[in-house]
């Protein structure tokens, strides 16, 4: 090539860089920003504005339960009502009430927009220990082992983070029946992938 034709590209030669730059960014990288082509059918938010807090309390105590959103568990705020001077051993089994009832209900407009379902039949209720049992069981009308593995999964995290059990994160459950009791554990693996990973689970003595 003789001089002028490198002098004819050596203008080039500057805005190499940008160029090359462009042309990378140019639908090579994820990008979390909507397009016109609609959102993928599979893509959730999993994302709720934060609650008031003061509002929650006056409407009763304050809890979570977790409900389906994508493949994983996610908490999410709720209340539950329980009568002042109401027993220790019977507050536990009110609070518990109060959580499947919320498990089951339909989730909100705005929590369904960002993804959330639950597993959870409604119409389940639960009781406090028999004779027996230790003091902290609590026997639901269904058995757990005829829950589905989501609902299960549900159940047992969100009453193993609550006041309705005993605070080291597992939680005794029974059916109606005499059935053995087992103690069943939330774990990160079952937030994870509540359909595949069971609640790890030993069966208790005394039931």
């Amino acid at each position: 090539m003789d001089i002028r034709g490198r002098r004819s590209w050596a203008w080039l030669l500057p805005a190499l860089p940008a160029l090359a730059g462009l042309l990378t960014g140019c639908g090579i990288r994820s990008t979390q920003v909507p397009t016109d082509f609609g959102a993928a059918p599979s893509q959730v938010t999993c994302s709720l504005a934060q609650p008031d807090v003061s509002a929650q309390a006056s409407r009763g105590l304050p809890v979570q339960v977790f409900l389906l959103c994508g493949s994983s568990l996610v908490a999410v705020d709720r209340t539950v009502r329980v009568p002042d001077g109401t027993a220790d051993s019977q507050r536990r089994v009110l609070v518990a009430q109060g959580l499947l009832d919320q498990l089951a209900a339909t989730p909100s407009a705005v929590e369904k927009e960002a993804g959330y379902t639950t597993g959870v039949r409604g119409g389940m209720t639960v009781g406090g220990p028999r004779a027996g049992d230790p003091d902290d069981t609590l026997r639901l009308s269904t058995p757990p082992g005829d829950l589905t593995s989501y609902a299960l999964a549900q159940v047992v995290c969100t009453f193993s983070d609550s006041a309705a059990a005993e605070g080291d994160g597992s939680v005794i459950l029974g059916g109606p029946g005499r059935g053995p009791l087992r103690r069943y554990e939330c774990t990160d693996e079952v937030r994870s992938r509540p359909g595949s990973e069971q609640p790890p689970s030993s069966r208790v003595t005394g039931g």
